[in-house]
């Protein structure tokens, strides 16, 4: 009797096993990738901020340090309208480099075309803001100030769990994350993570380049308007001319302040009045109703419309807005009301005008690193 080849049994073994896997159709899962990112390179490098011996010292969080990887990631995170609930929409849409990252409009608007009622602040030195980040403060930290505007129903209109798992599944951000923050999975990718991120990257948009600022460091001299101008906003000269009352709310050399002020763009017979209660509504304090923070006038050129509702259009009607006093309320800031402010008359105001025109700085506006990645 003749035996058959013993490759015969093998074969026959192996056509049936195809018919058993074939018969349990969806009961075997495909491969999934674990998220795993342990086998790329964590090795953060220090970012070293470049800060003019002028300027005072940033305060950096202790667990959020700059990194060089840490920025990377926070500049692709604040260009990508990854963060929108319809991916049209990122954070330079309302802040862009250009407009020393604020947006040109009154008000800004989201990605449901309804405006909301402020006007989009400038990121400009915002990281040496001392807490109460907005109009109205209601922000503690940079951190905090970059989760907002993803769930703000006005502006970006999402959430932050669908942003997780977009950047999950994006083909390059885990990598970034593993870099930055030194992850071992996909699933560790959170929100805490990405605001730290965008808020390292908020930190590095340093403004140091102005006429200004050439001035302090001796490279060139102010012009006699100019300097006239640096004069009555800092009260100079005493008695010699008045004082512009500026550098009370603006302190030079950030030309900023964290203090709050009823610049009487309201008016209001009782403090329950105010149509906007800025700070007031986040504290409950009745006595800080329509006190909204003291903006950077670094580079008050390019940011135009002013105020909190971008409701004076040009510097001239700004400056004209704090001379006349501005409009009565039970808070209004008596430094408005101040004598001296009146006695500016067309020549001071074109030397104030001046003297803010050196604080523009399109040089660091156009800073490579400040610039859109994608």
């Amino acid at each position: 009797m003749l035996k058959r080849p013993s490759n015969l049994r093998h074969t026959v073994l192996f056509f049936l096993s195809m018919i058993i896997i074939g018969s349990c159709g969806d009961e075997i899962a495909p491969p999934v990738d674990s998220g795993d990112l342990t086998s790329i390179a964590y090795n953060p490098a220090a970012y070293q901020l470049n800060q003019p011996a002028y300027y005072p010292q940033m305060d950096i969080p202790v667990d959020n340090p700059l990194t060089v990887e840490g920025v990377k990631l926070g500049r692709f995170l604040f260009y990508d309208p990854i963060l929108s609930a319809d991916s049209t929409m990122s954070c330079a849409s309302c802040h862009k480099p250009e407009l020393s990252f604020t947006d040109g409009g009154a008000t800004s608007k989201g990605i449901d075309g309804v405006f909301g009622t402020r006007s989009s602040m400038s990121l400009i030195n915002i990281g040496y803001t001392k807490g109460n980040f907005f109009w109205d403060g209601r922000s503690n930290s940079l951190e905090d100030q970059a989760s907002r505007p993803v769930v703000d129903p006005v502006e970006l209109h999402n959430d932050w769990g669908n942003v997780e798992v977009k950047l999950r599944k994006h083909k390059n951000y885990p990598t970034m994350f593993r870099k930055a923050f030194g992850i071992g999975n996909k699933s560790e990718i959170t929100q805490d993570l990405a605001t730290k991120a965008i808020a390292q990257f908020e930190r590095i948009l340093i403004s140091a380049d102005s006429k200004y600022d050439k001035y302090k460091r001796g490279e060139v001299f102010l012009n006699d308007e100019e300097y006239i101008g640096f004069s009555l906003y800092f009260d100079v000269f005493g008695d010699g001319i008045p004082d512009g009352q500026c550098n009370h709310c603006h302190h030079l050399e950030l030309a900023a302040g964290d203090g709050f002020f009823n610049n009487g763009l309201q008016e209001a017979t009782l403090l329950q009045d105010f149509k906007d209660l800025g700070k007031g509504k986040i504290t409950g304090n009745i006595s800080e109703n329509g006190k909204f923070r003291a903006p950077t006038l670094r580079n008050i050129m390019l940011t135009a419309p002013y105020m909190h509702d971008g409701s004076l259009t040009t510097i001239d009607q700004v400056l004209a807005h704090y001379v006349s006093g501005g409009k009565k309320s039970p808070n209004r800031d008596p430094l408005l009301v101040d004598k001296q402010l009146a006695e500016l008359d067309a020549y001071y105001i074109s030397c104030l005008k001046a003297f803010l025109q050196t604080l523009t700085d399109t040089t660091s506006l156009k800073n490579p690193e400040f610039t859109n990645p994608h």
